[in-house]
C-alpha cells in the first residue's frame, strides 16, 4: 500500500485549513492560534505549524495532506513540511491586493521543492473578487516560462479540492487512469 504526501501552501485566508478539511477522510488536525498580528483583521485565528488530513483512495492507497502556515515568520515549518512530498498545492485569495505577487511569493519560496516534483494552483474568493480572471492567471504564469495547471476552486466544495489534487496527480504522472 503507498502512502503518498501533498502540501497545500498561500498566504494567510487562502482556504488552506478549509480545502485539507473538506476532502479529509478524518478529521482536521489542526494547530490553529488566536491571531495576534496583521492577521487578525482577516480572520481571528491562523495556522502556525500545519494541518493534517488523509485522503483514502480506492485501492487502499493513502494520500497524507499537509497545510503549511501562511505568515512567512512560520516559514521554517515549510521545509519540515515538504520534506517526502510529491507536489504542491497552491491556493491564492484573488480578493487580496495582488495575488500575483502572493503567487510569485510562493512559486519562488518553494521553487526548489516545485522544480523536483510539481504544482496545481487554486484561486479562491472569485465569487467575492472576479478580477484577476483565470485566464489572466495563466498569462502571468506564461510570461514568467511557466505552465502550471490553475483553477478557480471553492476550498469549502470536496469536489472542486478534488479537482485540483487530481490536476497535481496528472501533472506529475499523466499516464495515470482516471476511475
Amino acid at each position: 500500500m503507498s502512502q503518498y504526501k501533498i502540501i497545500f501552501t498561500g498566504p494567510v485566508g487562502a482556504g488552506k485549513t478549509t480545502a485539507i478539511s473538506s476532502i479529509s477522510d478524518v478529521p482536521l488536525i489542526n494547530t490553529d492560534a488566536v491571531a495576534s498580528d496583521m492577521t487578525k483583521q482577516r480572520k481571528e485565528g491562523t495556522t502556525v505549524a500545519m494541518d493534517y488530513g488523509i485522503m483514502n483512495l480506492n485501492d487502499g492507497e493513502k494520500i497524507h495532506l499537509y497545510g503549511t502556515p501562511g505568515q512567512e515568520r512560520f516559514d521554517f515549518m515549510w521545509d519540515i513540511l515538504t520534506t517526502g512530498g510529491i507536489g504542491l498545492i497552491l491556493l491564492l485569495d484573488n480578493s487580496r491586493a495582488d495575488p500575483f505577487l502572493d503567487m510569485k511569493f510562493f512559486l519562488n519560496s518553494f521553487d526548489g521543492f516545485i522544480a523536483k516534483t510539481g504544482v496545481a494552483i487554486g484561486v479562491t474568493q472569485m465569487d467575492v473578487s472576479a478580477n484577476p480572471s483565470i485566464e489572466e492567471y495563466h498569462q502571468n504564469l506564461q510570461s514568467l516560462g511557466l505552465k502550471i495547471p490553475v483553477f478557480s476552486v471553492d476550498a469549502r466544495e470536496k469536489n472542486d479540492v478534488s479537482i485540483l489534487v487530481q490536476a497535481l496527480m496528472f501533472s506529475l504522472d499523466p499516464g495515470l487512469d482516471e476511475e
